[in-house]
């Protein structure tokens, strides 16, 4: 046995550069859902017209980045999972390591998936407006750009956290799978049960839930929230893990 002592944050940041160059797969999926994504932009987000004053009429179109963050939340949500699969932990065991380690080398890399979802997305809806600018602001087609930079940075800052979140909630799924696997069958079934019974009695958990982040009007306040949710789902993520066997 070696006598040389390594410590876990170094252990930790090993982990985490190993797997921001390895999972190269996960940013090319991102990338090609959020050109999918901008390229469904194009045709603009909603519209609105009307007319009928000396035969004139006029139409406004609204492009944004909703779309492709949308995109980015599902992709987030889906490569958490993916990331507890056993195929992405059994490269961890090329280093020395043990479940908690794991665990939080994966909320890193997590972490700085959502930094760059986020950044990508926000980003998109420049490309979005240069592309209307020179493909369809012609001739009688005007282009108005509105664009607040303390609104854009706020902007940022929540996708980060809901993504953020997202993940921790697709990488609670994953670990619970992973622990027993029959529950890829029954959480699916229980969930939509719970829903439609909740609807049935006039509780629409979905946009209540909706509300409860997505409107709220203090950004203390969602921060507390996302973090909070985050924070307990990863912990409970990382209790489960620990039941599980070793390399397994």
């Amino acid at each position: 046995m070696s006598l040389k002592q390594v410590s876990e944050s170094k252990i930790i940041k090993n982990q985490l550069l190993f797997k921001l160059n390895s999972f190269t797969g996960v940013f090319t999926s991102m990338l090609a859902l959020q050109l999918l994504a901008i390229f469904m932009s194009y045709y603009g987000s909603s519209s609105m017209g009307g007319g009928g004053v000396y035969g004139i009429s006029y139409t406004f179109s609204y492009y944004s980045a909703n779309v492709v963050i949308a995109f980015t939340f599902l992709w987030i949500f889906v490569n958490s999972i993916l990331i507890t699969t056993r195929a992405y932990k059994e490269d961890d065991f090329h280093f020395v390591t043990n479940r908690m380690t794991q665990n939080l080398s994966n909320i890193l890399f997590l972490f700085v998936a959502s930094l760059i979802g986020a950044v990508t997305a926000m980003l998109s809806s420049f490309l979005v407006k240069i592309l209307i600018y020179f493909f369809k602001a012609t001739k009688g087609n005007y282009l108005a750009v509105d664009l607040n930079a303390l609104e854009w940075f706020t902007g940022l800052a929540a996708t980060i956290l809901i993504l953020f979140m997202l993940g921790s909630f697709g990488y609670f799924i994953g670990i619970l799978v992973q622990w027993y696997k029959k529950l890829a069958i029954i959480l699916p079934v229980v969930l939509i049960g719970t829903v439609m019974a909740l609807a049935s009695q006039g509780h629409y958990i979905l946009p209540e839930i909706i509300e409860f982040y997505f409107m709220e009007h203090s950004f203390i306040v969602f921060l507390l929230k996302v973090i909070g949710s985050a924070g307990v789902l990863f912990a409970a993520a990382i209790l489960i893990s620990n039941q599980q066997e070793v390399r397994k």
